[in-house]
């Protein structure tokens, strides 16, 4: 491992069944960069990233982050360095805003759970930076899909990870709340913590991505600069379908879908 690398999987396997999602994976990814996961349904990020946080356990192969082998931490240990953020939360009645992001604290706490000064602390603090606090005796079931998507980020942030796993973070966004939360998580990436989302919209992956990796039928294709990964070659390959891919006036890359391509 370089010594900037914060994630390293070597020869990831897992089948459920006959069939095998993840083929052999084989990747390295740097401290402090914000890194999009992009494929079609079914292609397995979601499965790798089930496995890098041991969601799924019956997983071969090697994963290490930070240097240390996940292969026998304890549950609690790896969320004391790695944090997921589902694409919504649970359904929690009469759960306020403060009492889910609490719950990030979890893996620090000894025996008896019991908030600590240091725990508030931590949960105000992250909901100040997240714009929530005003909400926070606020029922979780009454706050709207963006504030809902930044209360699960918030959560992740309180455990100080060192890599955040962000799935579809914008699915039930429009674009205002899609750019906001885009932003939320590059500038945790710029903190120097790592942050992985699987995404589908890959113009906002290719805008805000350091890099992205490109997976396909339990494989990954290519790993880069969006900027030079993401072409219409590409997008024909992995999606079945033809698409623009060009530069905007101010340099962002774009991605028009045309078409699919008929068997």
């Amino acid at each position: 491992m370089t010594d900037d690398s914060l994630l390293r999987i070597r020869d990831l396997r897992i089948s459920f069944g006959d069939f095998e999602a993840l083929h052999g994976i084989d990747l390295d990814i740097p401290k402090g960069l914000l890194v999009g996961l992009i494929g079609p349904n079914g292609c397995g990020k979601s499965t790798m990233m089930k496995c890098i946080s041991k969601l799924h356990k019956t997983w071969t192969g090697e994963i290490s982050i930070d240097g240390d082998s996940t292969r026998d931490m304890r549950p609690i240990d790896i969320a004391k360095m790695v944090a997921n953020v589902p694409a919504e939360p649970p359904q929690m009645f009469g759960t306020t805003l403060m009492d889910l992001v609490m719950l990030g604290r979890y893996p620090f706490v000894n025996k008896v759970w019991w908030e600590s000064p240091e725990d508030e602390k931590a949960v105000r603090e992250a909901l100040q930076v997240f714009g929530l606090d005003h909400y926070r005796r606020k029922q979780v079931s009454l706050l709207s899909s963006g504030e809902k998507q930044r209360a699960l980020i918030a959560k992740a942030y309180v455990q100080q990870p060192k890599l955040m796993l962000v799935d579809e973070p914008t699915s039930h966004l429009d674009m205002k709340y899609k750019l906001e939360v885009m932003e939320y998580l590059q500038n945790m990436a710029r903190s120097d913590m790592t942050v992985m989302v699987a995404e589908h919209d890959i113009s906002l992956m290719a805008r805000y991505c350091d890099i992205c990796i490109i997976m396909k039928k339990g494989s990954i294709v290519t790993v880069g600069d969006p900027k030079k990964v993401i072409t219409e070659d590409l997008i024909r390959e992995i999606y079945e379908v033809d698409a623009r891919v060009g530069l905007d006036l101010d340099g962002e890359i774009y991605v028009l879908p045309k078409r699919y391509i008929r068997g």
